[in-house]
């Protein structure tokens, strides 16, 4: 196999559009096909009914339909089969087996993306995976690999911002060298609550072994007696999250890296700890920050409490200027230094964080070959960015990419 070092953005690219041209197993994966696109649905809980939601809105504007959904829960397979109309299954490879559809959202906990993806690619299916891409990096690079060989099928990574064009706009700043030398970025993304943190509620009506199969539910992690809080509130506990670094600083720190067009991170450090929730059930801390040094440059941090929802704001800092993000766009300012060379100015976006722009983003990518906003390469580097906090925090050392091993390691 050839080394992952090796494969860069445009030769990542060129492989998926290349292989665009060829015949392809699925009726959808023919570039320019008018046809309905129809896709399963694999973990029907409360964001996959998001996704379901908007699939329905969409359904006779970009012809698509849902026609699969599954879950290890009946109950959540029931309810969305009732809400979308297709059919049930309970097991997610018979679901893959059916030819009655051309692609696949995975929305189930994190430690089942990796198998459901590669199983999924392996059936000739195009995939929607909600992010992150994987539990670990070791997972993702093999997804893009997977990808690189398998480049007829299409994989968009559910970080919904990317369909907000702030993100490639600013790299095209950057390029121009409008804010000079970018040295640091900052980004958070904060929550607050009252008793606990992330406390999703219980479905009381779940009964291991009559109406969820618990052993598919935990799949490759750890076996475990059935827990109710685990199973409902898997976000808390490091063996199928993490935290709130896979779940709320993937999304941030992916738009660093659009914008500033970086790859993998040198070196990182994780700090933080249950500073509020002391008696939560919750493995993962309540505060959590990231720093993490780029190859020469920029440091980039990451901020995020679940006890203080206030915001910092998300900026690229320049030797020249500082890029400010918006909920409109951006903003560019000068340095005090830089009044006379650099001219303040702002960008409007267009897109946005919705789902449905994310799938049409895919469904358009299956028809007529447009590129993708979250590709697997992109989801790669964010994988990447979080779990080398994540695994500095846990070990409490400075850890490192191990670029000829392609993994991380202790600095």
């Amino acid at each position: 196999m050839r080394a992952m070092a090796l494969i860069t953005r445009r030769e990542f690219v060129s492989a998926a559009a290349g292989a665009a041209l060829l015949t392809a197993r699925s009726r959808a994966q023919v570039a320019g096909s008018g046809e309905r696109i129809r896709l399963g649905v694999i973990g029907c809980g409360s964001m996959a009914t998001s996704h379901m939601r908007a699939l329905l809105q969409m359904k006779e504007s970009d012809n698509v339909e849902v026609a699969a959904v599954c879950d290890v829960f009946d109950k959540r397979t029931e309810k969305a089969a009732q809400l979308t109309g297709a059919r049930p299954f309970k097991d997610y490879r018979l679901l893959l087996e059916s030819k009655d559809h051309d692609y696949v959202l995975i929305a189930t906990p994190e430690h089942w993306h990796f198998q459901m993806t590669m199983d999924a690619l392996n059936a000739g299916k195009h995939v929607y995976c909600e992010k992150p891409l994987t539990h670990t990096s070791g997972q993702a690079r093999k997804i893009v690999e997977a990808v690189r060989q398998k480049s007829s099928l299409k994989l968009q990574v559910g970080v919904q911002g990317m369909s907000d064009d702030s993100y490639e706009a600013a790299r095209e700043v950057v390029k121009q060298g409008v804010l000079g030398k970018v040295v640091q970025a900052q980004i958070d993304y904060s929550r607050n609550h009252r008793d606990d943190f992330w406390a999703y509620p219980i479905d009381e009506d779940a009964r291991p072994g009559v109406n969820l199969d618990w052993n598919a539910w935990l799949g490759p992690a750890p076996k475990r007696p059935f827990d109710a809080d685990r199973c409902f509130r898997w976000r808390c506990y490091w063996d199928y999250s993490g935290g709130i670094a896979s779940d709320l600083f993937i999304h941030r720190v992916t738009r660093i890296i659009k914008a500033l067009d970086l790859t993998f991170p040198q070196q990182g450090a994780g700090f933080g700890g249950k500073w509020q929730f002391v008696n939560s059930k919750a493995e993962i801390p309540d505060t959590f920050n990231v720093v993490l040094d780029y190859p020469a440059g920029p440091t980039v941090l990451l901020v995020s409490s679940m006890a203080n929802d206030t915001r910092i704001e998300h900026v690229l800092r320049g030797h020249k200027a500082t890029l400010e993000f918006t909920k409109t766009g951006f903003v560019v300012r000068p340095q005090g230094l830089f009044t006379g060379e650099v001219k303040e100015f702002t960008h409007q976006k267009t897109g946005g964080e919705e789902v449905d722009l994310h799938h049409r983003n895919l469904l358009n990518a299956i028809r007529r070959n447009e590129p993708l906003k979250c590709d697997a390469l992109l989801g790669y580097y964010g994988v990447v960015a979080c779990e080398m906090g994540v695994q500095a925090f846990r070990q409490r050392k400075l850890m490192k990419w191990d670029a000829s091993r392609q993994r991380i390691a202790k600095a």
